[in-house]
Order: structure tokens, then C-alpha cells, then sequence
């Protein structure tokens, strides 16, 4: 797709130097958090630090407060902060047959975990042997033994261990027993039920994304290769970025306010997910149309950030009528973000 100026987006990253680890208000630097497949390969000065635990799809709000206390504790005992996930998705291994929709992928996840400070990752595989620890295993072998955690921050709702055994409870009774303190942090809420990622998903599924960004503290993104298309846009004069998600995204169909980052650099936009039920109704495509923007995007990585729900998807009777409707949505998405 051929498509001016924009602001650039920085993202602040916290990283590993050779003699151990930064402080929380050290400088940028190029390279992003460590990232660790294996918990035995934690370096030793990372090592006796704070560990937050959690699957941690979204870092909503909830997340946020978690990973806010582990950098809070490392702080103030000259530490790191680590935080210590699953992956797959404990859900999508139990019940393999029922995709799971999940808010943020890898790397999204991993910006993410960057600019709430914490000074590495550590990504558990989730298999039958993980499945099957003990609570007591998980804590002595795993946070205790590879990780050699000082310290553990876990939400009031986390449970682990075989047979989800182990609660926070379990893990404050067993750690003061071996001198590892536990913080449980209490549900994060917003004069409604507590923020989850459950919670975040079901309004997705509604369209309600400025719901969802509430709960998020940030606009929820996608992020793909702007592909080819069938070039109807350009004809109605609307070209767009063309972009296959994963087939879990449960977005619900519809126009979008949206905002286009490209080369590192964001653009005010309108987008539609969906079927394009007034021609094909084929498989579910996100169409991005890029706001006063020239230039060849195909084949790039773009992310999208949905700020409203303009309205659902429509099948109309011929052309014009949607031309109409593609122009009023337009300026709508122009309003909303200016």
C-alpha cells in the first residue's frame, strides 16, 4: 500500500550492563530487558532478588501494581526485579482445543514488562513436569533453588503447584519457614469488579475498546505485516494497510479510531475488522486507512492502537452508501483523535 510528518514514539528500556544490573533510574540504554528460556541461566548478579510471578497477559492495571511493589523492594535493597511467567499460557495447556484470545503476544508483553522497570524476564515452559510440581517443589527447587529469590510478589488470585495446589497463603506459610518474605497484593479495581484479563477480553469482544484501555492503563495494539489486498480501497478512495491477526483475536467487528505506528513514527488513522460483508464476507481482516499519509507500507510491521469503537460492521445496498458512510466514519475518527 502506498499512503506525512508524525511524532516519533520512544520506548524507554531498562537493561543489563556487564556488571550486573541498572538502577531503576538509570539512563536507556539500546538493548531491551534480558530475556530467559531457562531459570537455571539467570546470571548470578541478577540472583537474589525480587520475583513477581503471573502469566501477566495484558500488564493491565493489576499487572502494573504487581510489578510496581517487585521494583519498589529491589530498590530499596540494592536488587533486581525479575519477573518469572508461563508460557504457553497455562489456559491454552490445559484446554488445548479452545484458542485462547490473549491481549498481548511475546513482544508486546515484553515492552511492556520493560517500562514497568524490571530488569529481566524469565519465560518458564508450561509442560507436564511443571504441571505436575508441587507447590513445595515449585517454591524450593524454582524460586528458592534456580531463581534464588529473596523475595516473591504474587497477586491475592495466584495459585500454582499441581492440582493449583499452592495459593498465597501456602506461599507466605512455606516462605517464612525458609526466610523468603511474600508480598500478596490485593485486587486492583475500578469501582467495579477487579481488573482482569478475562475481564478485558469480554470487552474486547464488545468493541468497548476505550473500556479496555481503562483497564489496561494504555491503548490495547496489534501489530502485523501490512500485506496485499484486493486494491478496492484506493477505487473508493480510501486506501488501506492491509493486516491478517491471529485468528484468536476476538475483537468485535466494526470501524475503529485508531492510531498507525510505522518506521517509528504514529499517524492518526480509521480502520475496519471484519468480513466486508458488502463484498466477499471472507476470513476476519484488519483494513488500516492511514490519515494524509504517503508512502509504500507493504511488507512492513505495523502496530495499530485502538482508541474508540466507531460503530459495528454494515452490509450496504451499493457503493455510494458506503462511500457516504466511509466519509462520516472518517471524521469521526479524526475528532476523536485530534
Amino acid at each position: 500500500m502506498r499512503m506525512g510528518s508524525a511524532r516519533s514514539r520512544a520506548a524507554g528500556w531498562r537493561s543489563i550492563d556487564a556488571a550486573g544490573w541498572r538502577s531503576h533510574n538509570a539512563a536507556p540504554m539500546s538493548r531491551p530487558v534480558m530475556h530467559l528460556r531457562d531459570p537455571a541461566a539467570l546470571p548470578e548478579p541478577l540472583k537474589g532478588g525480587a520475583v513477581a510471578i503471573g502469566n501477566f497477559d495484558g500488564v493491565h492495571l493489576g499487572h502494573q501494581a504487581l510489578l510496581s511493589r517487585a521494583r519498589r523492594w529491589a530498590d530499596e535493597h540494592g536488587r533486581a526485579a525479575i519477573l518469572l511467567t508461563f508460557s504457553p499460557h497455562p489456559r491454552a495447556y490445559f484446554r488445548p482445543d479452545q484458542p485462547l484470545f490473549l491481549l498481548t503476544p511475546p513482544a508486546l508483553r515484553a515492552r511492556r514488562v520493560a517500562a514497568a522497570g524490571m530488569d529481566a524476564t524469565v519465560t518458564f515452559t508450561f509442560d507436564a513436569a511443571l504441571a505436575g510440581r508441587t507447590a513445595e517443589s515449585f517454591i524450593d527447587d524454582i524460586l528458592m533453588g534456580r531463581l534464588a529469590a529473596s523475595h516473591v510478589v504474587i497477586g491475592h488470585d495466584f495459585h500454582f503447584g499441581k492440582g493449583r495446589g499452592g495459593s498465597p497463603d501456602v506461599l507466605a506459610a512455606h516462605g517464612a519457614r525458609r526466610g523468603l518474605s511474600v508480598d500478596i497484593v490485593s485486587a486492583v479495581t475500578d469501582d467495579g469488579p477487579p481488573v482482569s484479563s478475562s475481564r478485558i477480553r469480554a470487552l474486547l469482544r464488545e468493541g468497548d475498546v476505550a473500556g479496555a484501555n481503562r483497564l489496561l492503563g494504555y491503548e490495547w495494539s496489534v501489530t502485523a505485516d501490512v500485506s496485499h489486498g484486493d486494491k478496492r480501497g484506493r477505487l473508493l478512495g480510501y486506501p488501506t494497510a492491509n493486516m491478517s491477526l491471529d485468528p484468536s483475536v476476538e475483537l468485535a467487528h466494526g470501524i475503529y479510531a485508531v492510531r498507525a505506528t510505522v518506521d517509528g513514527a504514529t499517524h492518526p488513522a480509521v480502520a475496519s475488522f471484519g468480513r466486508r460483508p458488502t463484498f466477499d464476507g471472507g476470513a476476519p481482516k484488519l483494513e488500516v486507512h492511514v490519515f494524509d499519509f504517503t508512502g509504500d507500507l507493504y511488507g512492513k510491521p505495523m502496530e495499530v492502537a485502538f482508541v474508540a469503537r466507531i460503530r459495528p460492521e454494515l452490509k450496504f445496498d451499493d457503493i455510494d452508501a458506503l462511500i457516504v458512510q466511509m466519509d462520516h466514519d472518517s471524521a469521526k475518527a479524526r475528532a476523536l483523535l485530534a
